[in-house]
C-alpha cells in the first residue's frame, strides 16, 4: 500500500500527470515492478494512460485522488493514536 500511495502522490504532485519513466525513477522502482503496479492501478481505475502531444503520460483519476486522500487520513489517524 505504501508503494501505491507513493506512486499516486508522485503523480498528483506533478500536476496530475507524469511521464512513465519519471514515475519509475521517482518511485524508485524497476521497470518490471512499475509495470506490475501500473497494471494494477489501471485495472482499479486509479490512474490512466494518456497520449498527449508531449508523448505518453500517466494521469491520476478522481478515484485515485479519493483513495490517496482517504489513505492520508488513515495514516494521520494511525500517527495520532500511535497505532
Amino acid at each position: 500500500m505504501e508503494i501505491i500511495s507513493d506512486m499516486l502522490a508522485i503523480v498528483q504532485g506533478k500536476g496530475g500527470s507524469i511521464k512513465p519513466t519519471h514515475l519509475m525513477y521517482k518511485a524508485n522502482l524497476s521497470h518490471s515492478q512499475m509495470k506490475s503496479y501500473l497494471d494494477e492501478l489501471i485495472g482499479k481505475n486509479l490512474i490512466k494512460k494518456e497520449e498527449t502531444d508531449k508523448g505518453r503520460r500517466i494521469a491520476i483519476t478522481k478515484s485515485g485522488k479519493d483513495i490517496l486522500s482517504q489513505y492520508s487520513r488513515l495514516r494521520e489517524f494511525e500517527k495520532t493514536f500511535g497505532l
